[in-house]
C-alpha cells in the first residue's frame, strides 16, 4: 500500500458573522433532547458493601418501587457480582436501570482479594464497549451500555473509622469508577457521632488518596447546591419502603419502638440530598464523566498496549496501516519464535524419550541376560540331579537284584537243607 502524503494546513482563524434573518438551527437543543427521549437512557448503578447492609433497601427506596430481591447468606466463599436490568418509565421518559449487587462481599475470613471481582467486571464492561467500538460494522446507537456511571459504596456505621478492606477497595475503584461513600443505616447511631464520624472518613479519605466523585461546579445553574452537597458527603441515608402515618399523612419511615425516622426528613438523614444529586441533578454527569474520563483512561490503556500513540505538534500523523503492519511483524516474528522454541522444545523432548527408551531398553536386555545366565544355571543344576537321581536309582536297581538273587539262594539253600535232613530222619 503506497504512502500518501498529506500537508497539514494551519489552522484558520475563527470568524463571527452575522445573520441576516432566521435561519433555524436554534433548534438543535429540541431536535437533541427529541431523539434523546426516542432513544431512551441508560444508567448503571454498582452497589458495594456487606450483607445485609441495606443496599436493596435504599435502592427500592431511591427509585421508588420494589426490586426483585434475593436473601443470601453471610457464609459465601468467594465475592461475585450480580447484575439485573429494569426497564422503568417516568412522564415520557424511558430509562434502563441495571443494578449490580456485589454478591458476599465482606463475608470471607480472609478479605484480601475481595475487590478483585468487582475491578475485574467493571474493566470487563470497558472491554465489551471497545470491542464495539472497533468492530466495522458498529451498532453503538441501540447498543446496551453496561459500563458502571456510578459506584454506591456502602460503610458501616460503626462511628470510629473505616475498615482497612473499605480503604482498599475503594482505592482500586477510584480510578475506575465515580465513586459516592454512604453510611448506611445512619440511624443506629447520633447526630454527634455521625458528624464526627463523617469528618473521619473524610480524612482518611484524603490520607490514602482515595479520590471521590465531586459533583460538578462548573456550570452556573447547579454551581451552588453542587458546591454544598459536596461538603456533606458522605451522605448518611437510611432505606425503608414502608409507609407510616405522621400526622395527617402517610411518609416512608422506619418505625422503632422510641419514635419514626423519616426517611425523606433531611434533619433525620440525607436520603434526599442523595436522590437529588444523584438522579435529579447530576445523573447525565455521571453517564459523562464515565465515558469522557474513566472509559477514556482506560481506552488509553489499551490503545497504548496495541501500539497506537498520539502524535506531537512536531511530528507526522501516524498511519493506521503502517501500525497494523508492524504489529502484524511483530506478531509474526512472535509467533515464528514461539513455533521455534516448541519445535526445539519437541526435538529435546524427543530425544530425552528415546534416550528413556533407550535406557529402558538395555536394562531389560541387561534383565534379559541375567535370567538367562539364572536359567541356564538352574536347567545345569538339574541335569546334575537327574544324573545323580538316576545313579542312585541305578544303584538301587542292583542292589535291589543282588538281594533277590540273594534271597533265593538263601531259600534255595534252606528247602535243600530242609529235605536233606527228612531224608537222613527216613534213613
Amino acid at each position: 500500500m503506497a504512502t500518501v502524503d498529506v500537508d497539514i494546513q494551519p489552522t484558520e482563524e475563527k470568524r463571527t458573522l452575522t445573520l441576516r434573518g432566521h435561519v433555524g438551527f436554534d433548534s438543535l437543543p429540541d431536535q437533541l433532547v427529541s431523539k434523546s427521549v426516542s432513544q431512551g437512557f441508560c444508567f448503571n448503578i454498582l452497589c458495594v458493601g456487606e450483607t445485609g447492609i441495606g443496599k436493596s433497601s435504599l435502592m427500592n427506596t431511591l427509585f421508588n418501587t420494589t426490586f426483585e430481591n434475593e436473601e443470601v447468606n453471610h457464609f459465601q466463599n468467594t465475592v461475585y457480582l450480580r447484575p439485573r436490568t429494569y426497564n422503568l418509565q417516568e412522564s415520557n421518559v424511558d430509562l434502563k436501570l441495571t443494578i449490580v449487587d456485589t454478591v458476599g462481599f465482606g463475608d470471607q475470613v480472609n478479605k484480601e482479594e475481595s475487590y478483585k471481582p468487582i475491578v475485574d467486571y467493571i474493566d470487563t464492561q470497558f472491554e465489551h464497549f471497545l470491542q464495539e467500538e472497533l468492530k466495522i460494522k458498529r451498532s453503538l446507537h441501540n447498543y446496551h451500555d453496561t459500563r458502571i456511571h456510578i459506584c454506591l459504596y456502602f460503610i458501616s456505621p460503626t462511628g470510629h473509622s473505616l475498615k482497612s478492606l473499605d480503604l482498599v477497595t475503594m482505592k482500586k475503584l477510584d480510578s475506575k469508577v465515580n465513586l459516592i461513600p454512604l453510611i448506611a443505616k445512619a440511624d443506629t447511631i447520633s447526630k454527634c457521632e455521625l458528624q464526627k464520624f463523617k469528618i473521619k472518613i473524610m480524612s482518611e479519605l484524603v490520607s490514602n488518596g482515595v479520590q471521590i466523585y465531586q459533583f460538578p461546579t462548573d456550570d452556573e445553574a447547579v454551581t451552588e447546591i453542587n458546591s454544598t452537597m459536596n461538603a456533606h458527603m458522605p451522605f448518611a441515608v437510611v432505606g425503608s419502603c414502608e409507609e407510616v402515618k405522621v400526622g395527617n399523612k402517610l411518609v416512608r419511615a422506619r418505625q422503632y419502638p422510641w419514635g419514626v425516622v423519616q426517611v425523606e426528613n433531611e434533619s433525620h438523614c440525607d436520603f434526599v440530598k442523595l436522590r437529588e444529586m444523584l438522579i435529579r441533578v447530576n445523573m447525565e454527569d455521571l453517564r459523562e464523566q464515565t465515558h469522557t474520563r474513566h472509559y477514556e483512561l482506560y481506552r488509553r490503556c489499551k490503545l497504548e498496549e496495541m501500539g497506537f500513540k498520539d502524535t506531537d505538534t512536531d511530528t507526522q500523523p501516524f498511519s493506521l496501516h503502517d501500525i497494523y503492519v508492524a504489529k502484524r511483524k511483530e506478531f509474526l516474528a512472535e509467533l515464528q519464535r514461539s513455533e521455534e522454541d516448541m519445535r526445539q522444545m519437541f526435538v529435546n523432548k524427543v530425544k530425552e524419550t528415546e534416550a528413556e527408551l533407550k535406557e529402558r531398553e538395555r536394562e531389560l536386555h541387561e534383565r534379559f541376560e541375567q535370567l538367562k545366565r539364572v536359567h541356564q544355571e538352574e536347567k545345569r543344576s538339574l541335569e546334575q540331579k537327574r544324573r545323580e537321581l538316576e545313579e542312585e536309582m541305578n544303584s538301587f536297581s542292583r542292589r535291589k537284584v543282588a538281594a533277590e538273587a540273594l534271597q533265593a539262594h538263601m531259600l534255595q539253600s534252606s528247602i535243600t537243607h530242609t529235605i536233606k535232613k527228612d531224608k537222613d530222619k527216613r534213613n
